[in-house]
């Protein structure tokens, strides 16, 4: 049996919805297979060490873990973050936003020489950086609603020429987002100039850098990615909303949305979503597995919103859900994905021994 590392929690706005993918890998994992231990990041950063799992958890206030002086009964010892090369084979890293699927994480495997799964440090990086990812896509002749990346220091200095740029490219309703943050976290839809101002204001307290982007009335569109070299896409699905602006509350706290897979699209749509998903992700360098998500006009354009190097990962979430319809059900694209890793490590280790 291998000894599995699952890595959760972190430093992110997202650390909540880590606990919850978490909690549902620990459910479905093949123990059979896998000694599961587990890690949580706090929210400053201790690396705490959790339990062995050998089973799955009974519920998920077992991740939600207590340590330090301050516990009279501790569940999680704090340990340093050097010593997770001797706890197991490969790490599954459960988290989401900065700090997590940004590069940062998957730059220390790198260093310590430890297999893991999901994309590598490029892709990560780029995946999470949505201006940069914008430029990518540009050079990819993948098409994109309009944007303009705006800097802090452009903000405080130029904050008049940032607003008429925004307006000489976009028009209302805009959308504002931090470039490094998901789960729709610090997003804000502006109607006029002065919820334009907010908004940035609102994407500056999460990054430095941040992007205004054209609002479209559109459907949204996602198609699933899974493997190395040899990349598999999924039929698209389709987030089915009740509200205008499906944002961190919609996700997660109120579920006012269903999904619709496969989504109700034309054949020829779903073949350019499926290419242009694909030619995303290689030019990003993607390994792994990753979602891609696109809008959808009435007039049948089709633009490429983003792609998430790490996304929802719970049972029921879009990208699970895209690959059961596919035929791969939710334990064996676990033990799928732990293939990639590790076959996506053997191969890099190859260069270095020239």
């Amino acid at each position: 049996m291998k000894n599995l590392i699952v890595i959760y929690g972190g430093r992110s706005a997202e650390r909540e919805i880590s606990v919850l993918t978490a909690f549902s890998v620990l459910k479905s994992i093949d123990y059979s297979r896998y000694t599961v231990k587990s890690v949580f990041i706090s929210k400053e950063g201790s690396w705490v060490k959790g339990p062995v799992y050998t089973a799955p958890p009974l519920e998920e206030n077992q991740l939600h873990l207590t340590y330090g002086e301050e516990a009279s009964q501790p569940t999680g010892e704090i340990i340093s973050p050097s010593v997770i090369s001797d706890l197991g084979e490969i790490a599954f890293p459960l988290l989401h936003g900065p700090m997590g699927e940004d590069g940062t994480i998957q730059g220390f495997f790198e260093t310590i020489g430890m297999p893991y799964v999901g994309c590598g440090v490029m892709a990560s990086a780029n995946g999470m950086d949505k201006i940069l990812t914008k430029y990518l896509l540009e050079i990819a002749k993948i098409p994109q609603v309009p944007f303009v990346p705006v800097s802090a220091v452009e903000w405080k200095e130029e904050k008049e020429k940032v607003i008429q740029r925004c307006l000489g490219i976009a028009k209302f309703p805009m959308f504002v987002k931090p470039s490094n943050m998901g789960s729709s976290v610090g997003i804000t839809r502006a109607e006029n100039i002065a919820e334009l101002e907010d908004a940035i204001q609102v994407a500056f307290e999460y990054d430095g850098r941040v992007v205004v982007e054209q609002g479209v009335d559109a459907r949204e569109i996602e198609v699933g990615l899974l493997g190395n070299g040899d990349i598999q896409t999924t039929l698209p699905g389709e987030i089915v909303k009740d509200v205008a602006f499906y944002d961190y509350n919609a996700k997660y706290i109120d579920n006012k949305i269903t999904m619709a897979i496969p989504a109700e699209i034309s054949e020829e749509t779903m073949a350019l979503a499926r290419t242009y998903a694909k030619r995303a992700f290689k030019i990003l360098d993607g390994s792994g597995l990753a979602r891609c998500d696109f809008f959808l006009t009435k007039d049948g354009e089709l633009f490429l919103n983003e792609l998430n190097t790490m996304p929802g990962f719970t049972q029921f979430s879009m990208y699970p859900s895209l690959w059961k319809n596919m035929g791969i059900e939710y334990a064996d694209l676990i033990e799928r994905l732990i293939q990639l890793g590790e076959e996506r490590f053997a191969q890099r280790e190859k260069y270095f021994e020239k």
